[in-house]
């Protein structure tokens, strides 16, 4: 198993710790992830892409692999993640080349 995929476990594991802890919190929460991700005008596959621009414009690791990771399971190819990380970028600036480097790293690992 990549160094990624172990970061994405461990993340899925700290996810699964917060939810048997707090049932009631995370499943609001995860109503809420299921219809922000759920595909309407814009497809689930770009959700996720809008999704992993945000997390690289919030700095959050955890987010960008959990997000890159639902973005390939949609179909999600590089060049659609790259753009998505130049609008981060475009909002960010420096920060988010730093974590838009990362996302796209952690793409290429989970391919």
């Amino acid at each position: 198993m990549s160094e990624v995929s172990e970061k994405l476990k461990d993340a899925q594991r700290r996810i699964a710790a917060l939810a048997k802890a707090s049932p009631e919190l995370f499943g609001g929460f995860a109503r809420v992830s299921k219809v922000a991700a759920a595909s309407g005008s814009f497809t689930s596959t770009q959700k996720e892409l809008m999704a992993v621009a945000i997390a690289v414009s919030k700095g959050c690791e955890d987010c960008i692999l959990y997000h890159v990771d639902a973005a390939l399971k949609h179909g999600a190819k590089e060049a659609e993640l790259v753009e998505a990380l130049e609008v981060a970028v475009e909002m960010s600036g420096g920060p988010a080349v730093m974590y838009g480097a990362k996302a796209l790293e952690i793409m290429r690992a989970l391919q």
